[in-house]
């Protein structure tokens, strides 16, 4: 794509929110006025694809690498600015830079080649392997060693709002009788966070872990849902498929690394360290915080079930980044690689029904009588999450999807 209309594309598609037109003015002085509650202030500028013919997708911009990205961001702001006249006062530029939320579909924000999915949550780690295995092994010897990860299905990667077909699958309820076949009787949720690869890297030159945020473009929210009762039959020995590919939900804005940098907290302490190809000094874990409601089918309003934070991660975006290419792996613009379920240490942090129902074995209250131990048909999920910052949020809006019946057989 040439420059310029990677330029004019930029112009329209990050100006493209309603609450674009009430940016943040405080401590940058936009001329664009916006609530201090909201998640797109002038702190923020994620960037998304919405319906329109001429609108590219952004795997072209994100492979221009980290230097284009903070030239568009740093433009765009300037532009933004309560002191600069081009679109503050220009009506017919900001007529055509400007669309209202209302009035645009979106889409996902990229061609998604492939899909990672990683196991970097030591709380969540420790829960899952509690129940499964018991205290003493609750953690696999390699899980602190590595980040554990696995290749998913970028194909049923949708957009937020886009429904959620109950899947069906094999499953052995009772261990001592045959395998059954049905829809999912243990549909969940899964708290994430993703990021998008900027830059890729050629085939057998892996990407050392010091130079791994240049290809980091920006993160979305994430629910990777999961029929756990499909793939605790089907794991073993390869790992999750059906119970896992039939489909995850992304938020559409995403939001660029440099407005999360003003949240970024040190990194989790690793014991033991990690070898040497894993290890970076410099903090890139960030004070996101993250919340997961339900509202089923009847019910007036949606109940919060779980409030996180992705500062809980163990294994870092970089590490995850680093480990991933140092065989050669190589990786292209779009990629997505996600954080795995983010859980933390109390039970009001954990970033899976099967947490916080522990298997099952208790009901997660949802108020009015209604109970859960695992989704129902027409429940309705949403993620959201934020920054907090002096007077404004940097925020990712919202990643929801609602539960549909599987088909008849």
């Amino acid at each position: 794509m040439a420059a310029g209309n990677i330029w004019k594309a930029l112009l329209t598609l990050l100006l493209s929110l309603k609450s674009a037109r009430e940016m943040n003015c405080k401590s940058k002085m936009s001329f664009i006025k916006v609530d201090d509650k909201s998640d797109f202030s002038f702190h923020n500028l994620p960037y998304g694809v919405f319906s329109n013919p001429d609108n590219p997708t952004l795997n072209a911009f994100m492979a221009l690498g980290s230097g284009a990205w903070r030239e568009a961001r740093a433009r765009l702001q300037t532009l933004l600015r309560a002191d600069e006249p081009t679109l503050r006062d220009h009506q017919e530029l900001r007529a055509r830079a400007f669309v209202d939320q209302s009035t645009a579909l979106m889409h996902l924000p990229a061609e998604i080649g492939d899909y990672t999915d990683f196991y970097s949550s030591r709380d969540h780690a420790t829960n899952v392997g509690i129940m499964f295995r018991g205290k003493e092994n609750a953690l696999m010897p390699n899980w602190l060693r590595l980040p554990v990860g696995y290749h998913g299905r970028a194909s049923s990667v949708v957009i937020s709002g886009t429904p959620i077909r109950r899947p069906q699958g094999q499953m052995r309820p009772d261990a001592a009788k045959p395998p059954v076949f049905g829809p999912s009787k243990q549909l969940d949720i899964e708290l994430e966070m993703a990021f998008f690869v900027g830059p890729g890297n050629r085939l057998g030159e892996p990407i050392p872990i010091e130079k791994a945020h240049e290809h980091i473009f920006g993160m979305v929210l994430m629910n990777d849902w999961s029929a756990r009762d499909i793939q605790s039959w089907e794991y073993v020995p390869l790992g999750p498929f059906l119970g896992k590919n039939f489909g995850t939900t992304i938020s559409p804005w995403v939001v660029p690394m440099e407005a999360l940098m003003p949240f970024v907290e040190p990194n989790t302490v690793q014991d033991p360290e990690p070898l040497p190809y894993l290890r970076h000094q410099d903090p890139y874990t960030f004070n996101i915080n993250l919340f997961v409601t339900i509202k089923g089918e009847g019910m007036s309003e949606a109940t919060t079930i779980c409030k996180s934070n992705f500062k809980y991660m163990y294994w870092t975006m970089k590490q995850q980044l680093a480990h991933h290419t140092v065989n050669g792996c190589n990786i292209r613009p779009g990629d997505l690689l996600a954080s795995g379920t983010i859980s933390g240490p109390d039970p009001e942090s954990f970033g899976s029904m099967l947490e916080l129902s522990w298997r099952g074995s208790k009901v997660i209250e949802l108020g009015r009588g209604e109970t859960r131990t695992f989704l129902k048909d027409g429940d309705e999920v949403t993620l959201t999450g934020y920054c907090e910052g002096h007077g404004y949020r940097v925020g990712f809006g919202s990643c929801q999807g609602k539960i549909v019946p599987a088909l008849q057989q």
